[in-house]
């Protein structure tokens, strides 16, 4: 599956020129003119990666990029492109969540190179995941099987989210918590872990006594299979 990847700009020749390089490169590339277009497509393109020209009309490029990040945090990478150089600049941008910072004018192929060392950097690939018919789509709160809707708790999706994350990887119980209930004060025990997994194997498993995707690792913890 190719990585997605959104490119606002406003300038047209610019734009498209990016997204020339960026498709050469086997990326799925959107367009966008400015950050309203931007907005109105985001949720349902789903990018991994944005690349974000600052100086834009109607919405800036410093605007959309703290609606993305205030709505979607680590799940999408953003790398901005400017014409400001100083490096009050950069830092500016790099605290207000971007990944990357590259300045105008730029060769594209540099481009292609920042990009391909964010979503190394970062782990960030295409955010739909798949595995044998059961989809998860992070930035729509989705989960289908066999393309019906699978209707999961807060909990059983942030869970299932991880574990499709980390395919054929062991976590531990505690690990597991830590991702349930990251600032909670209160204790919460092991067993709290297990009867989200059992409520989440009665959603997903074909036979949930004997489950194929999420497994008990015994002395370990559970780790999701991938087929």
């Amino acid at each position: 599956m190719k990585q997605r990847l959104m490119v606002v700009e406003d300038d047209q020749m610019m734009r498209e020129l990016i997204s020339l390089y960026l498709k050469k490169d086997g990326y799925d590339v959107i367009e966008a003119a400015d950050g309203e277009e931007a907005k109105s497509l985001f949720a349902e393109v789903q990018p991994c990666l944005i690349i974000l020209d600052l100086m834009m009309p109607k919405v800036s490029g410093e605007e959309f990029c703290r609606w993305v990040k205030a709505r979607f945090g680590d799940e999408v990478a953003i790398i901005m492109l400017s014409a400001k150089s100083k490096t009050e600049d950069k830092i500016s941008g790099l605290h207000m969540g971007a990944d990357d910072y590259l300045t105008k004018p730029f060769d594209p192929e540099e481009l292609v190179a920042h990009v391909e060392a964010v979503l190394r950097r970062t782990g960030r690939f295409c955010r739909k995941l798949c595995y044998d018919r059961l989809c998860l789509k992070p930035l729509k709160g989705e989960v289908t099987l066999n393309e019906q809707p699978v209707h999961l708790t807060k909990h059983e999706f942030i869970l299932l989210h991880h574990l499709m994350k980390h395919p054929n990887i062991v976590f531990s119980r505690d690990a597991l918590i830590e991702q349930l209930y990251p600032s909670s004060e209160q204790i919460v025990l092991d067993r709290t872990v297990d009867a989200h997994i059992k409520k989440l194997r009665e959603k997903i498993e074909i036979n949930p006594p004997k489950p194929v995707r999420i497994i008990t690792v015994r002395g370990m913890g559970y780790k999701f299979v991938a087929q």
